[in-house]
């Protein structure tokens, strides 16, 4: 974000209503905020709306921003924020099972299952979208931690600033996330094998009636 942008004298000319200012800075932090949304963009929400949404907030609250931090960590926490309220509202989605797993999906996750391995490169982006739906079964705080931690590789200390969660905390969240998403995943190998003993046996049925 090096763009020469003087942010205190800019934030001084937004305080006294200088609209020019004001567009100056949302050109400044877009980069910043857009990639905080689209990490965290909750699915069917537009990620410009959400983004404009943020800085309404920005704006409204920037009387509470002291200087005390650089104005990009207190505009993080504010999108980070947003973000989580608008998890929070989203509707969880419908659980979903191995037969709604992609074929590609399906193969990265025997993968892992069967050979605790990483996913081959080549099969990169059903393991991303697989991950996606993962994260899709855990609650706004869960996912927002995983995000955060294990995705986008920030350290405790950061996510705790970003959150305003204690960094034991952070650590507790993480750990039960990803307790849940193993969870999830044994759950799946469980439905996997019913669908094999269900296909052998309607093999077998077929071959004894020929």
């Amino acid at each position: 974000m090096a763009d020469g942008l003087d942010v205190a004298a800019c934030l001084d000319r937004v305080r006294r209503r200088d609209e020019a200012a004001a567009r100056e800075l949302v050109g400044h932090l877009w980069p910043l905020v857009i990639k905080i949304v689209r990490a965290h963009l909750p699915r069917a929400l537009d990620e410009e709306d959400l983004a404009q949404e943020i800085f309404m907030k920005v704006f409204a609250n920037l009387d509470q921003f002291r200087g005390e931090v650089p104005v990009e960590h207190w505009v993080s926490r504010v999108a980070v924020s947003t973000c989580l309220d608008r998890l929070r509202a989203q509707k969880r989605r419908p659980e979903w099972r191995w037969a709604d797993l992609g074929e590609a999906e399906a193969e990265v996750l025997e993968a892992v299952l069967h050979n605790e391995s990483e996913p081959h490169p080549s099969q990169g982006m059903a393991a991303r979208e697989l991950a996606v739906k993962l994260l899709d079964s855990l609650g706004p705080e869960d996912r927002l931690v995983i995000n955060l931690l294990d995705l986008e590789q920030r350290p405790v200390a950061e996510i705790s600033k970003l959150t305003g969660w204690s960094q034991t905390l952070v650590k507790v969240r993480a750990f039960r996330a990803r307790r849940k998403m193993r969870k999830r995943l044994e759950e799946l190998e469980r439905d996997e094998l019913r669908m094999m003993k269900v296909r052998q046996g309607t093999s077998s049925s077929s071959s004894s009636s020929k």
